[in-house]
């Protein structure tokens, strides 16, 4: 305990506007969802507070753009070593205030840093072109220049993360930043900025502001009219709400929304695999995750062997404390997403599901659900519609491609897919139907640094990560040259 004490005091708890830290008029608690108490308060921003982050970022901007990529790229490199280096005390610090288990706090971080590592290295790949015009009179120049000031949101289930894939690719483009991190969990952003500062990022360039209030700070510094961008990691109704202010000032927006992912297994998939990558796909953070497997569809012949091998896996899940040694998934991360998994589960029984294992709150302080295993879920279901965002597996059993192409998409999300089968032909064409903006195929885990993440249809607008993912950040400006 004195270990957790001492990662709670070391991290800062102040606002970090201009390079500096600054005190709010306020604070607000910070609580440990294993045990429902406080960790430690932290600045409650005012949207003064807020406006005077932007103000460092607009402040900083000019000289931010004109530093040199190899600069930019090394300031990255340098936070990806010190992350990499520190990796115990930040995946302690993430683990008690969002309830994960230290080892996935430690894959989290070790993710993170990932993606500082590759806009390290997209920083010196900026390109651009150079064309005779089709009339041979004139020649275009082509450049990318960083957008400007970006507005950055994160939410709580990825604290590390979520950020890291907005920072990583913004530094490297030469933009300058104010983010807000969820106030579920602000302390791990917080940590990245005093890693960041460390590792020689210049002030102004990435401002942070903590707030119980996100719509009363963040939205006057959307139609404020300087910033130009806005990336958001949330859920689509509140990314509607954004897209809704920022179109007051045309901001170039990314938006990174909603899952309901679904997961096929068709009879002939090896079953080993699918169970281990449904276990993979579901319980990742605990089923906290945009990305989760939602929906599980399984072809009726297989139906019965795939429920018991999944209700084995997940019956033997240790629930408790992330930091206690052997435990599998830890708490939900509030009451209130604790309740909205119990509603779901009890919605799905009282029509006609069955729960193989788990099904109701686990007892204890904090707020834990137990690892469930729904069978015989209908499709009328409210879990079929809603992200569950917890540890619960709903089996739906179907019998031909087609059908299970067509619940697949019955959604209005289109973030990831899953599919598992041995069959080539069926694989691709199972993938070109399904409307999502990735598939796992025969694999549980689609994100990847290098790899261009993101959805269609409602799930959200841009990519994030991979060779594209710098874009988002990045103005196209073209020159026309006379030639006499």
């Amino acid at each position: 305990m004195s270990r957790e004490r001492e990662v709670v005091e070391a991290c800062p708890t102040e606002l970090f506007i201009g390079g500096k830290w600054v005190a709010a008029s306020g604070t607000f608690a910070v609580e440990d969802p294993a045990t429902g108490t406080a960790l430690c308060e932290v600045a409650d921003a005012s949207p003064a507070d807020g406006m005077a982050a932007l103000d460092a970022a607009v402040a900083a901007q000019a000289d931010w753009a004109a530093t040199a990529p190899r600069e930019r790229g090394e300031i990255l490199r340098r936070t990806y070593e010190l992350m990499t280096e520190r990796a115990d005390d930040l995946a302690l610090l993430m683990t008690l205030e969002m309830g994960k288990p230290v080892a996935e706090s430690k894959g989290e971080i070790a993710y993170a840093a990932e993606f500082f590592r590759w806009f390290a290295e997209e920083a010196v790949r900026i390109d651009g072109g150079y064309q005779i015009a089709p009339n041979g009179a004139s020649r275009f120049l082509v450049m990318r220049q960083p957008v400007g000031p970006c507005l950055l949101i994160t939410p709580w289930n990825f604290p590390a993360a979520m950020g890291a894939r907005k920072i990583g690719p913004a530094v490297a483009a030469g933009c300058t930043m104010v983010i807000k991190p969820a106030a579920q969990t602000p302390l791990s952003m917080l940590k990245l900025a005093e890693l960041m500062t460390e590792a020689g990022l210049p002030a102004g360039v990435l401002n942070v502001v903590t707030t119980h209030d996100a719509g009363g700070v963040m939205e006057p510094l959307i139609r404020d009219g300087r910033a130009r961008k806005l990336s958001f990691t949330g859920s689509t109704p509140v990314g509607r709400k954004l897209l809704e202010q920022a179109s007051e000032q045309v901001l170039r927006t990314s938006m990174e929304l909603g899952g309901n992912a679904p997961l096929l297994v068709f009879e002939d998939a090896d079953l080993d695999k699918a169970v281990e990558g449904a276990m993979l796909a579901k319980m990742r953070n605990g089923g906290e995750a945009c990305t989760a497997a939602n929906r599980i569809y399984v072809q009726s012949s297989v139906m019965a062997e795939f429920a018991t091998r999944l209700t084995e896996r997940m019956s033997a899940l240790k629930v408790g404390r992330g930091t206690e040694a052997g435990v599998d998934v830890g708490p939900l991360i509030d009451s209130k997403q604790r309740d909205k998994v119990a509603d779901l589960v009890a919605d799905a029984i009282a029509q006609g599901a069955r729960a193989l294992t788990g099904g109701s709150v686990a007892e204890g302080n904090g707020y834990f659900f137990q690892p469930t295993v729904l069978a015989d879920v209908p499709t009328t279901a409210r879990l079929q519609k809603e992200e569950i965002f917890g540890p619960v597996a709903p089996l739906t059993a179907f019998d031909t491609e087609d059908e299970a192409v067509r619940m697949a998409n019955d959604t209005e999300f289109g973030l990831v897919s899953y599919l598992f089968t041995k069959d080539l032909s069926r694989a691709l064409r199972v993938s070109e139907r399904l409307e999502a903006g990735m598939i796992g195929l025969n694999q549980g885990i689609v994100s990847n640094p290098a790899a261009p993440f993101g959805g269609v249809k409602q799930s959200g607008l841009g990519r994030e990560g991979g060779t594209i993912g710098i874009d988002e950040y990045l103005d196209v400006k073209y020159v026309a040259v006379n030639v006499d």
